[in-house]
């Protein structure tokens, strides 16, 4: 599959030619037809050996020291200072902590170091004249410890910072003269550290330096109302940039062997709808940002045909002459994304009417479409956390995941040529606009502290980690495994409830519906009603046959479907039974049987509109009285008589440690003991004669904890573990009580009696008839979520456990259920062992939502295939007692969006997933290609009682084994008693 995959790829990259006008417009389209979900999965791969890990600071961000050693104003020092604002007067103080800073970047292993020049540290007043020398020195020393260490400088020559001088006398970049200015700036550079130098940026974000610094007013200089004025400002900056690489190319480059570029920075849209009109909007938006700088210098000297159309005469022009020095005046692309622009500065203006979105992605792709396949080397990119943040970054590092996925995607699946990825920022700083609100460092900074002390972050460990193995090698838990289940594995499907809506109107005449499976000819009593004898089959109707033939083509050997407990007991009483109901349920369940479908029966399932009980019930208040314990119980008794000689294998709950806001505890308490007297119910009086099993299925989706990096992050998913699977397993599986983790917690926050988080209290009787009410261990698992310690902020679910969900942005996502994350079944499985040993377990609930439009369900295939492989490495590598698998969900009737039958217009339809699930159901896993085939003949022969297990192929293989085994013994015996005894011949 992968193969097939790159090879796909590998032809939408030839499709695309480099260099074509608008050529990045095909973009979107090529994106779109990429192979589903595979190219969304992760993908598991290295970074080419000379790749060039870097992690980046600005100077006027982390310097401080805005006055020390001779340096001049800048204009962000001017800035600032007006009206009540943070400044960077101070910042992280990098300038007085140079050995502390290296300190932390020799920790983080990285390659490169990205720092930028204070223009006015070294020229006060932004010219030669006013030279600086302790200026100079402090980067001349700073590179020299960089060398030492083994890093290579990436050096800015401007990131933002003017010399407020330049500002006040000639109005900034909006006057040419600034270009000549620093052309003298960047040469005394060259010269003075040129020689420790292979990278040089020389200008950072001019858009940002343009259009709000001179447009919107946002930024330093903070000008606005002038429409022309950013463009004017953007018309300089590329003059100053093409001028200074001249200057390097001319006198520099031969002795010094460097680089240089320019730094330019991107946001990604997407088009609203499909259109031809919608992406060239699209194409426009990009234009208007980055094309407004890269096309000059990237391709033809001119800016984008979008903004001549749309701009007239607010857009400077550049003259022929202009044009040949400006273009072709880089040495590769230096890519700035991230939450300094997306998101962030980019107005609805410059949107055109489509959808910003978040795709480093793309935005590679786009410009090696467009700019004719360069060298890119990301210089700037994170994201953000907020201002109270501390060490644990959880949201920074999650996207800095995202973003070096997709750069490992560019090169491997799109051949874009990517040489370095650079991380935003070393140690937290000013925030520009936002102040000190929001923090990007992988160094948390204590700006309260005397020496403003730096602690690594989780993003920190994050990013160490991953340059030490360079990218995300292959592990061997990552890696899907072959092999086949144990003959007597069950394979199933599942269904919230069976359609009983489709009753058909024969079932209200009970002179029909009830047979003589004895032969007995005498009526029979239901319900203390004398009903007679029906003269025909169940089957023979449609609604019944309809759905066993579905459940029939699908290969499965046993489905597990719910009673409808508020229908079929209305008033909550059992002496007023729905007997009509009772009756097709009994019918339906026979005919499983007949099928050779084993019936698995749930007896509770919460719905959202009644909590899954009777009205009356409902108005007494549920759960929380005991009266409904006792109902339940005799509910359970009448099913088990009515329905008992037809089913093996009983649900009592459906998932009742799903916890909301209005579950108590209280009604917990109440549910375990409803379970636990009606399984004492079957185990004394129906047991022996039925011979069936009965247990409970607990909601059991994994959390992780979100930070791997941190023994503290271990606690939180614990906890939730504890508070969502242990709540009902340690009383039923383990010890007969809640577990003590839970009690303690609850008990700690109950001091002060202002929380109703009261935990009930087990009586050494109730604890008697709890512990142990189980016949194998039932769950449900969709997904996994990362969990972890909240300190600044509560969520709305789940405060008392003072946790906090996130995401992991680099997983696959659904519809509906959220994450797709295999590896999560197979932990959460041997959590179960762990904590309960060898206890046979049933994965009764598993599958995911996707478009229920589409037969082509390629997410539900994808989900199917590597949640059924983890469940097999469970199985076969960790010894988990796994007897069977449960897809879910049978139909989209079920639950609309789930369902292996699509539901379209009054019909159903069979749905890809499905014929998918049947091939590995009819090979019982996935089994070697040169492995011999699996043989259960022995096996079954040997374990006569497993036969109930056993999937119709097996049994037929056996019968067929047993048949030929009768005719030769026949056969002989017939052979023998004709032929003269051996005995008397001589």
């Amino acid at each position: 599959m992968r193969l097939r995959y790159l090879y796909f790829v590998l032809c939408c990259q030839v499709l695309c030619v480099s260099g074509d006008p608008d050529a990045g417009s095909r973009t979107w389209a090529r994106f779109l037809k990429l192979p589903y979900p595979e190219d969304e999965a992760f993908l598991y791969d290295t970074f080419p050996d000379d790749f060039m890990w870097s992690v980046g600071t600005a100077a006027y961000q982390t310097e401080g020291a805005f006055q020390k050693d001779g340096k001049g104003l800048s204009i962000w020092d001017t800035f600032t200072s007006a009206g009540n604002r943070g400044t960077g007067e101070v910042a992280s103080d990098s300038y007085h902590n140079v050995h502390r800073d290296i300190h932390l970047i020799q920790k983080l292993k990285v390659t490169h170091y990205r720092f930028s020049i204070s223009w006015p540290r070294i020229f006060p007043n932004g010219t030669i004249g006013s030279y600086n020398e302790a200026g100079a020195s402090y980067y001349i020393n700073l590179i020299h410890r960089l060398k030492r260490i083994g890093v290579e400088p990436v050096v800015t020559l401007y990131h933002w910072d003017l010399p407020d001088t330049l500002q006040r006398l000639y109005g900034g970049w909006s006057n040419p003269i600034l270009a000549d200015l620093f052309k003298e700036y960047a040469e005394f550079c060259f010269r003075t550290f040129g020689d420790n130098v292979k990278f040089w940026i020389t200008i950072d974000n001019p858009f940002v330096v343009a259009w709000h610094g001179y447009g919107t007013g946002m930024v330093a200089p903070g000008i606005k109302g002038d429409p022309g004025l950013p463009f004017r400002a953007g018309h300089t900056l590329i003059k100053a940039h093409a001028a200074v690489w001249h200057l390097y190319d001319n006198k520099f480059r031969q002795k010094q062997g460097g680089k240089v570029s320019i730094a330019l920075g991107s946001h990604w849209i997407s088009p609203r709808k499909k259109s031809k009109e919608n992406i060239k909007a699209c194409q426009c938006s990009l234009d208007f940002v980055l094309g407004w700088f890269a096309k000059p210098l990237f391709i033809d000297g001119d800016y984008p045909t979008c903004m001549k159309k749309n701009l007239s005469s607010n857009l400077p022009s550049f003259t022929e002459t202009e044009k040949r020095e400006i273009r072709n005046t880089t040495d590769f692309f230096a890519l700035s994304f991230g939450s300094v622009l997306s998101f962030q500065l980019i107005n609805d203006s410059l949107k055109f009417g489509q959808t910003e979105s978040l795709s480093l992605r793309m935005v590679l792709y786009w410009i090696n479409a467009e700019y004719n396949s360069p060298k890119i080397f990301i210089v700037e990119n994170g994201w953000f956390v907020n201002g109270n943040t501390k060490t644990e970054d959880a949201k920074n590092m999650y996207y800095m995941k995202r973003f070096i996925m997709e750069t490992l995607k560019s090169i491997k699946y799109d051949n874009v040529s990517v040489i370095g990825y650079t991380a935003w920022s070393l140690v937290d700083g000013f925030e520009w606009y936002r102040e000190y609100n929001i923090r990007r460092g992988l160094y948390y900074v204590d700006f309260l502290s005397p020496d403003l002390r730096r602690e690594p972050k989780s993003s920190a460990f994050f990013y160490q980690k991953l340059i030490e193995k360079n990218g995300f090698p292959l592990l061997p838990e990552n890696e899907p495994i072959t092999g086949v289940f144990p003959c007597n594995f069950t394979w199933g499907t599942a269904a919230n409830s069976i359609q009983v809506e489709t009753i058909p109107s024969q079932f209200n005449d009970p002179n029909v519906y009830v047979w003589d499976k004895s032969g007995n000819k005498k009526p029979e009593k239901v319900e203390g009603v004398v009903v007679p004898l029906r003269k025909t089959r169940c089957g023979d109707y449609a609604s019944i046959r309809y759905q066993v033939s579905r459940l029939h083509r699908m290969h499965i050997t046993h489905f597990q479907f719910s009673l409808n407990w508020p229908s079929l007991v209305p008033t909550g009483n059992v002496s007023q039974v729905k007997t009509t109901l009772l009756l097709y349920y009994k019918c339906f369940v026979s005919e499983l049987q007949r099928a050779n479908v084993t019936p698995v029966v749930t007896l509770w399932h919460r719905t959202a509109q009644h909590s899954g009980l009777p009205a009356p019930l409902v108005k007494n208040k549920g759960w929380q009285n005991t009266d409904t314990v006792q109902a339940f119980v005799a509910y359970a008794r009448l099913c088990f008589k009515e329905l008992g000689d037809h089913v093996k294998y009983w649900i009592t709950l459906n998932e009742p440690n799903i916890r909301d806001e209005q579950k108590t505890f209280l009604e917990g308490h109440n549910l375990l003991k409803a379970h636990a007297l009606a399984w004492h119910v079957y185990d004394e009086e129906f047991r022996r004669a039925q011979k069936g099993q009965v247990s409970i299925t607990l909601h059991a989706d994994w959390v992780e904890p979100a930070y791997p990096f941190s023994r503290n992050d271990v606690e939180p998913a614990n906890r939730v573990l504890e508070f969502r699977i242990g709540w009902f397993a340690e009383p039923i599986f383990g010890n007969g009580d809640y577990p003590q983790l839970m009690r303690e917690w609850l008990q700690q926050r109950n001091n002060l009696d202002l929380y109703d988080y009261h935990l009930p209290h087990f009586t050494e009787e109730e604890r008697k008839l709890v512990q142990g009410t189980y016949d194998f261990f039932a769950l449900s698992h969709y997904t996994t979520s990362l969990v972890f310690e909240e300190v600044e902020e509560k969520t709305q679910y789940n405060t008392y456990l003072e946790v906090h969900f996130i995401p992991d942005t680099t997983w696959l996502k659904s519809p509906k259920r959220g994450a797709v994350v295999p590896w999560g079944l197979r932990k959460v499985l041997n959590w179960v062992k762990s904590r309960y040993g060898d206890v046979p377990i049933y994965i009764m609930s598993n599958g995911v939502d996707d478009d229920q439009t589409e037969t082509d369900d390629k997410l539900r295939l994808y989900y199917m295939e590597n949640y059924i492989n983890e469940a097999l490495k469970a199985s076969v590598l960790d010894g988990v007692n796994l007897q069977g698998y449960f897809a879910y969900a049978f139909d989209d009737q079920s639950d609309p969006g789930f369902g292996l039958y699509g539901y379209i217009h009054d019909e159903f339809y069979i749905k890809l997933s499905l014929g998918h699930y049947r091939k590995i159901i009819d090979k019982n896993g996935f089994p070697s290609p040169t492995a011999p085939k699996q043989d259960c003949t022995l096996e079954l022969y040997s374990c006569p009682g497993c036969s109930l297990f056993f999937t119709k192929k097996s049994m037929i293989t056996f019968l067929s084994f047993i048949g030929i085994c009768f005719v030769i013994t026949v056969g002989l015996v017939m052979y023998y008693s004709k032929k003269p005894s051996k005995r008397y011949q001589y």
